[in-house]
C-alpha cells in the first residue's frame, strides 16, 4: 500500500517521471533531478468567527498564537526531512509519504497513507459541504434582498451538491489536470477575493453607526448564550476548526519540492514557512477577531453564508462565487492522490486486465483527441458520488471542518515531524530534548483528542434536529 501510494500520489498530485529534461523543456521547469517543476494550492477562515464567539477574547487568539507556533515548528522540522540522510545533501524525497519511508520505514508508513487518505476524503466531504453552503446562499442573498431581512427565503442545500457533484465527474475525467498551472492562481485569487470581502464586511460592521453586540473574555456565557455542556462542547470543537485552519503540514514536502538549490532547500523553506505562517496567522486573527466583534457571540458557522451581512447583497454573492470556484478546483487537486493511488494500485494487480488498461481515442471538436478509459470513467464518477452522498448524509460544516482538523493536525503536522526530527539527528532516547519533544507531541495529541469528542459531539447535535433531504436554513 505505501509504495503504490508514494509511486501514484502525494498530498498535492504531481506527475512522478523525468520527462522534463527528455522533452527537451529546458532547466526552466524542471528540478535540479530533472522532475518537472510542480504547483500547490491551498482554505479555511470561514468558520474562525465562530470558533472565537465560543472561545472568548482570551482564549481564543492565545489558541490561534499556538496553533500557528507548534505549526512553524513542525513546519522546520519537515523542512530538514525533505533530502535523506541529511538537510542539506542526499535523495530528494518528492512526497510526504516518502519522506516518511526514508527516515522512519516500517508500519508508520503505513499509518501516514492511512491519516493522508483520511485526511483527502474528509477535505472533499467537507469541500462538498462548503461549496452547496456558498451556492445556496447567493440564492438566499438575492431573496432577502427582494422579500425583505425577515423572509424565510429556505432553500436546500441537496440541489447544489448534486450541481458540485456533477462538475466534479466531468472535471474528474480530464487528463493531466496537475498541470494545469493556472488553477492555483485562479484558486489563490478567489481565497484572497473572499476572505478579503468577508474581513471588510465585518469591519463595516463595526464602524457602523448603533452597533452593538455582545462579547466577553470568555465567549458565549454559560446561561445565557448555551448552557454548560453546551460551552464545553462547543470550545472543543471550535479548537478542530482552528486545527483545520493550519492543518497544511501536508503540501509543504510538495512546495519545497518547487525549489532549486542551491541555495539549500531546507533553509529557503524555513524562511518561506515564517514568513507564511506569520501572514496567515495575522489574517487568522485579523478575520475571527475582528468576524467576532462583528457578530458577538452570536456569530454563525460560516461568517459569509449565515447572514450577519445582508447588504450590499451583490458583494455577499460575489464572495460565494468565489469560495465556490475555489472549492470546485481545490476539490479536484485534493483528490487526485486518491485517483492514483487506486488507478496505480489495479493497474499493478491487473496488468492484463483491458478494462484497465485500455485507452479509447476521442476525438472531440475543438479540444482535440481525449483518451477514454472505461475503468478511469467509472471509478472517478464512484468517488465523486460517494463523497456527494456522505455530504449529504452529514451537511454539517463547522463540525465536519472541526472533525477533519482534529484528526489530521496531530499525526500529519505533529508526530511525523518530530519523530523523524528524532531519527534523523539521532536524538538518545530519555534525553533532555527527547523528552520535551515528546511531551509536545502528546500534549498535541491530547488536544487533537478532546476536539475531535467535541466535534463528534456537535455532529450528535446536529443529528438530532436534522431532517434529512429536507431545506435547513442553519449554515
Amino acid at each position: 500500500m505505501a509504495s503504490e501510494f508514494e509511486k501514484n500520489s502525494t498530498n498535492m498530485y504531481v506527475e512522478q517521471s523525468p520527462k522534463g529534461l527528455e522533452n527537451g523543456q529546458g532547466q526552466k521547469n524542471v528540478d535540479d533531478d530533472g522532475r518537472e517543476k510542480r504547483t500547490v494550492i491551498g482554505s479555511g477562515v470561514l468558520s474562525l468567527a465562530w470558533a472565537m464567539a465560543q472561545l472568548g477574547w482570551v482564549a481564543g487568539p492565545v489558541i490561534l498564537f499556538l496553533f500557528s507556533f507548534i505549526t512553524y515548528f513542525t513546519s522546520t522540522l519537515l523542512a530538514d526531512c525533505y533530502r535523506f540522510p541529511g538537510p542539506g545533501s542526499g535523495k530528494r524525497n518528492y512526497s510526504y509519504m516518502e519522506v516518511v519511508r526514508s527516515h522512519l520505514g516500517g508500519f508508520k508508513v503505513q499509518l501516514c497513507g492511512i491519516a493522508q487518505y483520511g485526511n483527502l476524503v474528509g477535505i472533499t466531504i467537507g469541500y462538498t459541504i462548503t461549496a452547496s453552503i456558498s451556492m445556496k446562499a447567493v440564492v438566499r442573498s438575492n431573496c432577502f434582498h427582494k422579500e425583505g431581512h425577515e423572509a424565510s427565503c429556505t432553500v436546500s442545500n441537496y440541489p447544489y451538491m448534486v450541481i458540485f457533484a456533477i462538475i466534479q465527474i466531468i472535471l474528474s475525467q480530464i487528463q493531466n489536470f496537475h498541470k494545469l498551472s493556472w488553477l492555483s492562481i485562479l484558486a489563490a485569487v478567489m481565497s484572497f477575493a473572499y476572505s478579503l470581502i468577508g474581513l471588510g464586511l465585518s469591519i463595516a460592521k463595526v464602524a457602523g453607526a448603533g452597533h452593538h453586540v455582545k462579547t466577553s473574555l470568555t465567549g458565549t456565557i454559560v446561561g445565557v448564550d448555551v448552557s454548560g455542556s453546551q460551552k464545553v462542547w462547543r470550545c472543543l470543537q471550535s479548537i478542530g476548526d482552528i486545527a483545520f485552519a493550519y492543518a497544511f503540514a501536508t503540501i509543504l514536502i510538495e512546495i519545497q519540492d518547487t525549489l532549486r538549490s542551491p541555495p539549500a532547500e531546507n533553509k529557503v523553506m524555513k524562511r518561506a514557512s515564517l514568513v507564511g505562517v506569520f501572514t496567515t496567522t495575522l489574517f487568522y486573527v485579523l478575520c475571527g477577531t475582528i468576524g467576532y466583534a462583528a457578530f458577538g457571540n452570536n456569530a454563525p458557522g460560516n461568517f459569509l453564508t449565515g447572514f450577519g451581512f445582508y447588504e450590499p447583497f451583490w458583494l455577499i454573492d460575489i464572495a460565494n462565487v468565489c469560495i465556490a470556484i475555489h472549492l470546485i478546483g481545490a476539490y479536484q487537486v485534493f483528490c487526485q492522490p486518491i485517483y492514483g493511488f487506486v488507478e496505480g494500485r489495479c493497474s499493478e494487480k491487473w496488468p492484463d486486465n483491458k478494462f484497465i488498461k485500455s485507452q479509447h481515442d476521442i476525438n472531440i471538436p475543438w479540444f482535440g483527441v481525449y483518451n477514454l478509459n472505461y475503468f478511469r470513467m467509472l471509478w472517478r464518477t464512484i468517488y465523486v458520488i460517494i463523497t456527494a452522498i456522505i455530504a449529504m448524509i452529514f451537511p454539517f460544516f463547522n463540525a465536519i471542518l472541526g472533525l477533519i482538523g482534529a484528526a489530521s493536525f496531530y499525526p500529519l503536522t505533529v508526530y511525523f515531524p518530530i519523530e523523524m526530527h528524532i531519527a534523523q539527528r539521532k536524538i538518545p532516547k530519555y534525553s533532555f530534548k527527547w523528552i520535551w519533544l515528546h511531551i509536545l507531541s502528546w500534549a498535541c495529541l491530547i488536544v487533537s483528542l478532546v476536539a475531535a469528542v467535541g466535534s463528534i459531539e456537535g455532529l450528535t447535535q446536529d443529528l438530532k434536529t436534522y431532517k434529512p433531504f429536507k431545506p435547513q436554513d442553519q449554515d
